[in-house]
C-alpha cells in the first residue's frame, strides 16, 4: 500500500489541517530527549513534520501533540527538513477536531 493509503486510512472524509496552520509539538527519537518542532497538514492518520532535525524513511519517533500524551509515529518520506509521518494508531476524530480547533484559534490571534 502506498503512503497516501496509510495517511488517509480512517479519515472518514476529514481533510488535512490545510496550509497556513502550523502546530507546535514536542518530538523525540528513541533514546533522545524531547525537543520542539512543528507539524502541518495534520490528518487522523498522519502529519507533515517541519523540523531542524533531518529524519530518514522508516525512523520511529514519538510526537506529543498539544495537551496530549506522546504517541508513536513512523517516517514514510523525508526531504530536507520535512517528513511525512504516519501514526501507529490513528487519532480519534474528537482529538483531531480539538487540535485543529485550537490551532486555528491560535492562528487567528
Amino acid at each position: 500500500m502506498g503512503a497516501e493509503g496509510l495517511i488517509g486510512k480512517g479519515d472518514k472524509g476529514r481533510q488535512p489541517g490545510g496550509p497556513g496552520v502550523l502546530i507546535g509539538v514536542k518530538l523525540r527519537r528513541a533514546g533522545e530527549t524531547w525537543f520542539s518542532s512543528r507539524i502541518a497538514d495534520l490528518s487522523i492518520g498522519g502529519f507533515r513534520l517541519q523540523s531542524f532535525v533531518k529524519l530518514e524513511q522508516g525512523t520511529e519517533l514519538w510526537i506529543m501533540l498539544p495537551g496530549f500524551e506522546g504517541r508513536r509515529a513512523t517516517v514514510l518520506w523525508a526531504q530536507n527538513h520535512e517528513a511525512g509521518c504516519v501514526f501507529e494508531r490513528p487519532l480519534h476524530p474528537a482529538i483531531f477536531d480539538h487540535i485543529m480547533r485550537t490551532a486555528r484559534a491560535g492562528a487567528a490571534l
